[in-house]
């Protein structure tokens, strides 16, 4: 499959028109179509319902988009990678983060390094740990910041010098918000919980999430504020990302000494290059300082 024909593809589910895609691309209508439809036919399926005003993917067209988007962002990724100037140091650094103050680790060692080399450049993504797990098998991120232990056969990771304090956000109005701290048994029983999408089979260590009614899950925890704002139930969530002050919501760290801790993760048969070494430098220097 050509790569310069995905790219068609993708200009047309954008601008949803040939003629809009093809002014975009620089190429003229009757070619791009002619591609388009020449992609159909190898692939043997319908990608476009062409009605009279706008174009609509279909069912495999919706798939090819998605494909289309990661091989081409991990094509660009690959060609940054293999381009670095060795001399100057350009480079691009790709990491996938969770919700967590302990992002300044991250933020702060690339600072570091940028200032000896200027044009190294970070870009950030921000995800869940099914989010961030993903992008690092398929290769569109070069480590993750995960709360959760990564299988030891296939990562390496490095626990960094920052925890989390877990507990639940709710409504200051709420009966639980005159408790300093929250004891999820019993004070959780029978209460409708939010939790992340990737929580897993336990609220906390040693207690089961099955003892709890879950009203909702979230992958961001903005979102996941508003709904406890709302009344839809309570946060289960970290310490310090959402600022309570100035809304209706407080937070209340659960009465137990479990902690999340942060670790650094990447793929074992990863290739490092020359600027990720020089990144793990840093992250290194910092977890020994502190």
């Amino acid at each position: 499959m050509d790569l310069r024909v995905l790219e068609y593809f993708l200009a047309v589910s954008r601008e949803k028109s040939f003629s809009a895609a093809a002014e975009v691309i620089h190429i003229s209508q009757p070619t791009l179509s002619r591609q388009i439809a020449d992609l159909e036919k190898h692939l043997g399926k319908q990608l476009l319902i062409r009605n009279p005003k706008n174009l609509q993917l279909t069912d495999e067209g919706r798939l090819l988009k998605e494909r289309a988007e990661e091989i081409l962002s991990l094509v660009a990724k690959t060609e940054n990678e293999i381009r670095t100037d060795q001399a100057e140091m350009t480079a691009d650094l790709y990491i996938g983060a969770g919700e967590t103050p302990g992002v300044h680790l991250i933020t702060l060692a690339a600072a570091n390094l940028r200032k000896k080399f200027p044009k190294i450049r970070l870009h950030i993504s921000s995800g869940d740990s099914a989010d961030l797990n993903w992008q690092l098998d398929h290769g569109l991120i070069d480590l993750a910041l995960l709360f959760s232990d990564p299988d030891q056969e296939q990562y390496i990771c490095i626990n960094l010098p920052h925890q989390d304090v877990q507990g639940v956000y709710m409504r200051k109005d709420d009966p639980l918000a005159e408790k300093e701290k929250i004891r999820p048994v019993p004070d959780l029983y029978g209460k409708p919980l939010i939790v992340n999408r990737g929580a897993g089979n336990e609220l906390l260590p040693g207690i089961p999430i099955s003892q709890f009614e879950i009203s909702g899950t979230y992958s961001l925890l903005y979102n996941a504020s508003l709904m406890a704002e709302d009344g839809i139930g309570y946060v289960i969530g970290l310490e310090g990302i959402i600022h309570t002050e100035g809304t209706d919501l407080c937070f209340r760290p659960f009465e137990t000494d479990a902690k999340a801790q942060l670790k650094l993760v990447r793929r074992k048969q990863q290739i490092l290059t020359r600027p990720l070494e020089l990144y793990l430098e840093e992250i290194n220097q910092l977890i020994h300082a502190e």
